[in-house]
């Protein structure tokens, strides 16, 4: 018989697994890809994360590979929740899981309540992501048990390629400059320099900030390999000129918010504090808002196909054509997001 606890999470079983107290359990939202739960006996608190629901194909959602870099990066000091449990066996809750350490923090994902940080601690907070950022990738892979994690070598081909694939099976209109951007970048490849661990999708609303608006822990690792860092800073600067929160009040962007350095000089502190060449970073801005318009397109494709639940999907392709528009202003040289 199946313990009571939220849907994807056994807690009978799970209990019996780790020979514990009784256990109750909550499930993170927001989350469209692994599930997450936050897990008590009412003295100790972790976290715990499973695959998604339904069909999973057996290379994705790895949960002995997130299991992996947690540890290895914990044991080098890097903030990350410490992992405590691995279990590959699929019948103790209906899929492979694994437990890490709660930790504490605030995800920042409403820009009204960065907002009320005030633009000293908005400027501090948005640094500290940057140097958090350039600590990991000055990781040795090899040092800290990483060694064979991914194929750096000709990484950002693959990754030009593997995109246009995403492209080619989302198709459900014309998107004007899509096709033109994509051409422009496979012309440019940067070969990239040393490889090293990244995270895949860093961002504001994948970090725990603490009091002192330092990084507590960087979460959600599902993405990570080892590959070129500038993809990594890419993104994050891409993301800082998409929405935080869409509400009532309109959106606004991380960017938005007073205090948040501007593209440009967030660029300089990560070349400052990592000591890598940026000089090539306008082609793995527009890569990166290549790669977001992308996925976007990817979930407009399922909302027009009635294969979206909830609400919000109805906007998300208009999000598409300005990260088209942002891809060609970088290669154009153009570093801020329009």
């Amino acid at each position: 018989m199946s313990g009571a606890g939220p849907r994807g999470l056994d807690l009978a079983r799970l209990r019996a697994y780790l020979n514990a107290p009784p256990l109750s359990a909550t499930m993170f939202a927001g989350g469209r890809s692994n599930l997450t739960y936050a897990v008590s006996d009412g003295t100790h608190r972790w976290v715990l994360r499973r695959p998604p629901l339904g069909h999973v194909l057996p290379t994705a959602h790895d949960m002995s590979r997130e299991h992996r870099v947690l540890a290895a990066l914990s044991e080098a000091g890097f903030p990350v929740p410490r992992p405590v449990r691995l279990c590959t066996d699929p019948d103790v809750i209906g899929a492979p899981f694994y437990l890490m350490e709660h930790a504490d923090g605030t995800i920042y994902r409403d820009a009204d309540v960065l907002t009320a940080l005030g633009p000293d601690s908005v400027r501090s907070l948005t640094l500290s992501l940057v140097d958090t950022l350039a600590d990991l990738h000055a990781l040795d892979p090899a040092a800290i048990g990483l060694a064979d994690f991914g194929r750096p070598d000709g990484f950002n081909e693959r990754q030009v390629r593997r995109w246009k694939k995403q492209l080619d099976a989302s198709r459900s209109r014309d998107v004007p400059g899509i096709e033109e951007l994509h051409a422009r970048l496979a012309a440019a490849v940067p070969a990239g320099g040393p490889g090293a661990v990244v995270h895949g999708d860093y961002r504001l609303d994948n970090v725990l900030i603490g009091e002192k608006l330092q990084v507590n822990a960087v979460l959600d690792w599902e993405m990570s390999t080892l590959g070129d860092p500038l993809g990594d800073l890419a993104l994050m600067l891409v993301y800082a000129g998409r929405p935080l929160l869409v509400s009532d009040r309109g959106i606004r962007t991380p960017l938005s918010v007073p205090g948040h350095p501007g593209l440009p000089e967030l660029a300089a502190h990560y070349a400052d504090r990592s000591g890598r060449d940026v000089s090539d970073l306008h082609w793995y801005v527009s890569f990166a808002a290549f790669k977001l318009a992308v996925i976007l397109e990817g979930v407009h494709y399922r909302y027009v196909q009635g294969q979206t639940v909830g609400e919000g999907f109805d906007t998300v392709g208009e999000m598409v054509a300005p990260l088209v528009a942002q891809g060609h202003e970088s290669l154009d040289g153009t570093l801020e997001a329009s």
